[in-house]
């Protein structure tokens, strides 16, 4: 019998050379499947256990900045932050929600996460613009015309809110018109748009109507300012009034284009 041929040599070596058989290939992929999976089994189960179970990733301080008014020890106290607890499970939103109901002087906090054991709380204060005058205390009133805080001594610098509505009847009509709130805030457009150099001395802010509202000065000076509309032309007019009749006791600013000062 004749021998193979060079040619069926060289096929039968290719195919003996050749890919595996398909079901060894379905094998191995089926081997490296179940591999992989297992490693991500235990790479989640080692996560988990490392942010919740673990000791390494646990709040062991909390870290304040931002006070002025407020002290750290307040914050801390009312934000709550339950020390020892796993960093990754501490609600932060329940946290600004817990500061900002309970300090209402706070008006933006800001909660974040220190790895691997912080917890840091940067709070903004809201700012006087207003006093409102209770009894023997103040209520101070930010420039949104929110009362956020009462005191004991007013702050410097910040005047005093009078809401003497004029005649009995016109301050009824303007209650029922615009109702305090919305009065109070037009008194606090007004003491925003008062120029730096007269913000310090002026004493009081008095709303006598909507668009009635008038400033009382040191020295017994008084200003009438109008309503809270066009706020940055009454400032400048009024700077540049105070700089030209210096002596002037009252000043007239409620039409900006048509000013007016007397006494002296």
């Amino acid at each position: 019998m004749a021998g193979s041929t060079t040619a069926e040599r060289g096929e039968r070596q290719q195919e003996s050379s050749g890919p595996p058989p398909p079901r060894r290939l379905r094998v191995r992929r089926l081997r490296m499947i179940i591999i992989l999976a297992v490693a991500l089994v235990l790479l989640g189960a080692g996560s988990v256990w490392l942010l919740y179970g673990s000791q390494w990733l646990r709040v062991e301080r909390v870290t304040v900045s931002g006070t002025r008014v407020l002290s750290p020890a307040q914050v801390r106290e009312a934000a709550d932050v339950p020390v020892g607890a796993p960093l990754i499970s501490v609600d932060t939103e329940a946290i600004e929600a817990r500061l900002r109901r309970k300090l209402p002087r706070i008006d933006v906090v800001d909660v974040s996460r220190s790895w691997p054991h912080g917890i840091g709380l940067k709070v903004t204060e809201r700012t006087p613009v207003l006093l409102v005058q209770k009894g023997r205390n103040f209520v101070e009133v930010d420039d949104e015309g929110v009362r956020f805080a009462m005191v004991s001594e007013a702050p410097k610098g910040v005047p005093l809110l009078e809401l003497a509505l004029s005649r009995p009847g016109s301050r009824a009509a303007s209650l029922r018109r615009f109702g305090e709130d919305e009065l109070v805030r037009e008194a606090v457009r007004v003491a925003g748009g008062i120029p730096a150099a007269v913000a310090r001395v002026t004493r009081s802010v008095k709303v006598l109507s909507y668009d009635d509202i008038s400033l009382e000065l040191t020295g017994g000076r008084t200003v009438a300012w109008g309503s809270g509309e066009k706020g940055a032309e009454k400032a400048r007019t009024l700077t540049a009034l105070m700089k030209a009749a210096p002596d002037a006791r009252h000043f007239d600013v409620s039409v900006p284009t048509a000013p007016a000062s007397s006494g002296s």
